[in-house]
């Protein structure tokens, strides 16, 4: 089959581009539309759905496109496609059930919202694409199992760190090389930053403040390192992961334990490294003679090397994520089976009975990875199931948050996916790892 670039050429010559309708319209979600509509051969923006129609709008009107029009139903949002008119709706029910869209992108950061989104996307026959950590890592398993009883693929993207490592690890993998670590590589990590520690950041790159506060204080780190386990079978070797700080990326082929990376393979972060973005694979190989030829290319003595990305561009590589979902029928990171690690939720400061968690990025809580298996076992209340949850019992600042110490609240999508999907991997078990090395 050819490249992924060859056939979006292909298709853009065939007159015939992928249909893509992207659900949020925030700074992510309009950093996605400028470069899909500035263009990107072989894929069209046809639609945005966003909850505020002006932020609908306005993505499409940053990317220089002609103003678009609002459709309300699935018939008119086709008619628009036809048409070659842009469209807006702020019902992702139009997105999820127009015959001619080819692929969902949502990427509002959202959970319970976003979880209606692509189950109804997947039920409408429609691939899906996440920028979406916080929803991947939750419920991925279950839209991964739901989306191939579908026949569509469903995918986290590559240009988000997940995507990066896998898109490398993949690469590594079918050279003949044997991966056994992968991760982030991360500047800082401070559990108890607040949206108050971070307003100023925020404002100063037009982010939310509690956006920025899941990424200083180690949440997302946890959520895309999640997704990653999901997607290789590898695990953590603590909860929270070891996260050495290193001066260069290299060095995390000496800083990571042998012997977790031997024995089924492991998910971790490199702290304060050169580059300083992107994200690794390590590799071993136990052979001598291929070991010289290693050190040759300077890729250091061994065992264990080091590569890495430098870069990750999810506005950019989310392309190449929509091309290999429609075209090659291929998703860049998925579950393989059941859950391998989760997100749990961890006191951020001395929390009262009664009082009401803020979720993701708030003022209560923070998330740390851990290995599903070890999380069940402690009743963990998912981070992704936190915000709105009332404590019926004080929890102490860094003590783990359990299901038994809240009351969540009621008529949740997110929860009734939760259970059909722990009742689908039952937490005495251990999920397939058909990827493991």
């Amino acid at each position: 089959m050819p490249a992924v670039d060859a056939l979006l050429e292909a298709r853009a010559a065939e007159g015939r581009p992928i249909q893509v309708a992207l659900v949020g319209a925030g700074v992510t979600g309009r950093s996605v539309a400028l470069q899909l509509l500035t263009p990107a051969p072989g894929v069209r923006l046809a639609a945005v759905c966003n909850r505020t129609l002006d932020q609908a709008v306005r993505a499409f009107v940053e990317g220089g496109s002609d103003a678009p029009g609002t459709v309300t139903t699935a018939a008119a949002l086709d008619e628009a496609i036809r048409q070659g008119r842009p469209a807006v709706t702020d019902d992702p029910a139009v997105v999820c059930e127009a015959g001619l869209i080819d692929l969902v992108l949502e990427t509002t950061g959202t959970i319970d919202y976003a979880a209606g989104v692509v189950a109804r996307a997947i039920a409408g026959g429609k691939h899906v694409t996440l920028l979406n950590a916080e929803l991947d890592s939750l419920l991925g398993p279950l839209f991964k199992a739901r989306a191939d009883a579908a026949g569509v693929v469903y995918t986290y993207s590559d240009g988000d760190e997940p995507g990066v490592a896998m898109t490398l690890l993949r690469y590594l993998r079918a050279t003949g090389l044997r991966p056994v670590a992968a991760g982030n590589i991360k500047g800082m990590v401070d559990h108890y930053r607040t949206p108050d520690t971070q307003r100023a950041f925020a404002e100063q790159y037009g982010q939310s403040a509690t956006k920025v506060t899941s990424f200083a204080d180690a949440t997302k780190l946890s959520m895309e390192a999640a997704v990653l386990a999901n997607a290789t079978g590898f695990r953590v070797g603590r909860r929270g992961m070891h996260g050495p700080r290193c001066g260069h990326v290299n060095e995390m082929t000496t800083a990571l334990p042998a012997e977790e990376m031997l024995s089924g393979g492991l998910i971790d972060y490199a702290l304060g490294a050169a580059p300083h973005t992107g994200a690794f694979v390590i590799v071993h190989e136990p052979n001598p003679a291929k070991q010289a030829q290693l050190a040759y290319y300077k890729l250091g003595a061994g065992p264990f090397y080091a590569f890495h990305t430098p870069y990750h561009l999810p506005h950019i590589q989310v392309i190449s994520t929509i091309g290999r979902a429609v075209i090659a029928g291929d998703g860049t990171v998925a579950p393989l089976d059941g859950p391998v690690c989760e997100v749990v939720t961890i006191a951020k400061r001395d929390l009262a009975a009664g009082e009401i968690l803020d979720g993701v990025g708030g003022f209560c809580t923070y998330g740390l990875i851990d290995n599903a298996g070890a999380a069940r076992a402690e009743d963990a209340l998912p981070m992704g199931l936190s915000e709105g949850s009332r404590l019926l019992r004080a929890v102490r600042k860094d003590d783990l948050v359990r299901f038994a110490d809240v009351e969540r609240p009621a008529g949740r999508l997110s929860d009734r996916l939760w259970d059909e999907q722990a009742a689908k991997w039952p937490t005495h078990l251990s999920p397939a790892r058909t990827g493991a090395p």
